[in-house]
């Protein structure tokens, strides 16, 4: 169902309230609007994507060959045709390294700024520090009642709000938009209710409204909690314009078939909707990236259809006049080991990673950092998951040297390290 993490809006809605309209804090000067975080969950390698080496020995470099890009002197691997294509409006950074080599571990650290403080397994769900989206709630939240932060299909490991609170948590659209009968439930009048029974159904509510409540509980009074759940999601109900977002059907055909006819290319659709609507903040999860075991043919059907989508969006940013003022982040938690393993896959590699940044005005057609001549790990402009979060918030307008402050008021720097990569302010 649609909602927060699990449940229907209703339920999502008992659980928090919604980031207000204009709630940006005093920060740096915004340079982008929204973000579209794409996040390939199992660790995609940096040498089948965007750091091939094809000096390296056979069992290392693989089986893919670098290709040229419309950037001069730059490689991609023969994979990333769609994107070598539009290189020009990108930005690769290959210099991201950290010690978390585990899945649950690596993504905490890259989904929030903050290495977990103690080990986490690889299947572990870890919430020690606010992710970036559920920051970006709190910091500048959304008009029109929508949700200031959404996740599709799903909330990364660590994907949520921490000690902000569940008020901060993303809204979940976990059904495919590439469904014809696609529309996110829970957020229109039900079917086989009239606009006259909802419109009396709301009346008879405001009359026991009227009714004495206790505002001085020293507690809080739960009925005024359930009354602001319950104005938030008539909100979303009663909005044109967060009905109008979710209504992915209303796209012409041939930007349907740009994007892909598939559930990933129809989610990064309908995010670029959702930034169009005022929304600041989209997780794209897109799983499936931890190749182990045979991952030139396992990568041979994944990439193609995943790189056009990302491109497509890039190039539908562009040409809607969106791509200078939204941030678009291509990443998972590691990148892959060196040598190819005698399973024919890659294993866990957290001394190097790429991420692709593009728009928010990052200046593209470049590469930041490098990696030695095998990819073992970085060298050149080494960087941290602490730069790459500090990078998105400045962007966005928010100081990342803050202070948080914790419900029993422990104080939390929102990245212990606040430096930007300077290559990618513009």
């Amino acid at each position: 169902m649609g909602g927060l993490v699990a449940g229907g809006l209703s339920g999502a809605l008992s659980a928090r309230a919604r980031a207000s309209e204009g709630t940006r804090a005093t920060g740096p000067s915004p340079v982008a609007d929204a973000c579209i975080l794409v996040w390939l969950d199992g660790g995609p390698s940096h040498y089948e994507t965007f750091d091939p080496k094809p000096k390296a020995p056979v069992e290392i470099r693989g089986s893919y060959n670098p290709i040229a890009t419309q950037t001069p002197g730059i490689q991609f691997s023969e994979r990333m045709e769609k994107l070598a294509a539009i290189s020009n409006d990108l930005a690769i950074v290959r210099s991201i390294r950290h010690n978390q080599g585990n899945h649950g571990a690596g993504n905490h650290y890259m989904m929030t700024g903050a290495p977990p403080r103690i080990p986490v397994g690889c299947g572990a769900f870890v919430s020690f520090h606010p992710s970036i989206g559920s920051v970006v709630s709190k910091e500048i939240g959304a008009p029109h009642g929508i949700p200031a932060y959404f996740s599709l299909p799903r909330m990364s490991r660590s994907g949520g709000p921490n000690f902000l609170g569940s008020k901060y948590a993303p809204f979940i659209v976990p059904d495919s938009p590439n469904s014809s009968s696609f529309r996110v439930r829970d957020v229109t009048i039900p079917v086989g209710l009239t606009d006259g029974r909802f419109q009396s159904r709301q009346a008879i509510r405001e009359q026991i409204d009227t009714m004495l409540r206790f505002h001085d509980a020293q507690v809080g009074d739960p009925a005024l909690a359930i009354d602001e759940f319950y104005q938030q999601s008539m909100q979303i109900i009663s909005s044109p314009e967060a009905q109008s977002a979710f209504d992915i059907h209303k796209e012409p055909g041939e930007i349907r078939n740009a994007y892909g006819r598939n559930t990933f290319g129809q989610q990064a659709l309908l995010a670029r909707r959702l930034v169009k609507a005022g929304v600041p903040f989209v997780t794209l999860y897109h799983g499936g990236w931890d190749h182990h075991v045979d991952i030139f043919p396992r990568l041979d059907q994944k990439l193609p259809p995943f790189e056009a989508t990302v491109a497509a969006l890039i190039s539908d940013l562009k040409q809607q006049g969106m791509l200078e003022r939204t941030l678009v982040v291509v990443l998972g938690e590691f990148g892959r080991t060196p040598k190819i393993n005698n399973r024919g896959g890659r294993d866990h590699w957290s001394n190097a990673m790429s991420v692709l940044f593009a728009g928010g005005k990052t200046p593209g057609g470049q590469v930041v950092g490098a990696t030695d001549r095998q990819g073992y790990t970085s060298i050149e402009r080494v960087l941290s998951p602490e730069n790459f979060v500090s990078t998105i918030y400045r962007k966005l307008g928010i100081d990342p040297g803050q202070v948080m402050y914790t419900p029993e008021g422990r104080p939390t720097h929102l990245v212990s390290d606040a430096s930007p990569i300077d290559e990618l302010m513009g």
